[in-house]
């Protein structure tokens, strides 16, 4: 899913959108003080969950990283609540725990991560559990064609094709960045979809059900392209993963 929407926010009240542009001006320098970047990416990442209008995606976040849901609130989940449940058109329907995921074999991709908005984190660290893995310890059936994903805001929804969820570059990730993946960034657990726009990253992942067709997720039931490749990538090769 996208961390911010694609499209302008319609009817936004222009006294708010000077008033954020006044508080990003004045916060830019702030948010840069190591001591207070994370602090502020909090403030961020809570803000953008009471904000309908989307404008706190315009605040400056000295990581690269914008912000946005469109729910109220998105519960947290750590290792004491987190469940991870595949099912659909498999053998083995399985609910993993984070303990599990953690134990399981860890991949390592490290590639740009660009929004459609534009903005760009360059070398960003991924580490994870090949989605591969997880969909063939659950046995894939003849019939599948197709990947949707669920999360536990209870809005968001994405979707890969078989072949591209089997790519070695498309995972379900427990760190980013070397750390890992905090509540703001859509964590405990999050897709990453290397090779495609954030978008396709579905935040606070939840749900992994194999299906006989693709069925376009929240971004592309509002337009986006359900496939989100990235310019210049190997739409049809393996990717590439440490």
């Amino acid at each position: 899913m996208s961390d911010r929407r694609k499209d302008p926010v319609e009817g936004a009240p222009i006294g708010r959108r000077a008033m954020l542009a006044t508080l990003a001006a004045g916060a830019a320098g702030l948010a840069t003080a190591p001591s207070l970047q994370r602090g502020w990416e909090r403030f961020l990442g809570a803000a953008s969950q009471v904000d309908s209008t989307g404008l706190t995606g315009l605040l400056p976040n000295p990581g690269g990283f914008r912000y946005y849901s469109v729910v109220g609130s998105v519960p947290r989940k750590d290792d004491t609540d987190y469940e991870l449940r595949v099912d659909g058109l498999v053998d083995r329907p399985k609910t993993y725990t984070l303990p599990e995921l953690r134990a399981m074999r860890q991949t390592r991709v490290v590639h740009d991560v660009l929004c459609t908005d534009g903005w760009r984190v360059e070398n960003t660290p991924f580490e994870g559990v090949r989605l591969a893995d997880i969909l063939d310890a659950a046995g894939v059936r003849g019939e599948g064609r197709a990947v949707r994903f669920t999360c536990f805001d209870g809005a968001y929804s994405e979707n890969l094709t078989l072949e591209q969820a089997r790519r070695s570059d498309v995972m379900v990730a427990l760190n980013m960045q070397d750390k890992p993946i905090t509540h703001e960034h859509g964590g405990p657990v999050r897709l990453y979809a290397a090779p495609m726009y954030f978008y396709k990253s579905a935040k606070w992942l939840s749900g992994i059900s194999v299906t006989d067709k693709v069925i376009p997720g929240y971004w592309e039931e509002r337009g986006y392209d359900i496939d989100g490749w990235l310019d210049g990538e190997d739409r049809h090769g393996n990717g590439s993963a440490a």
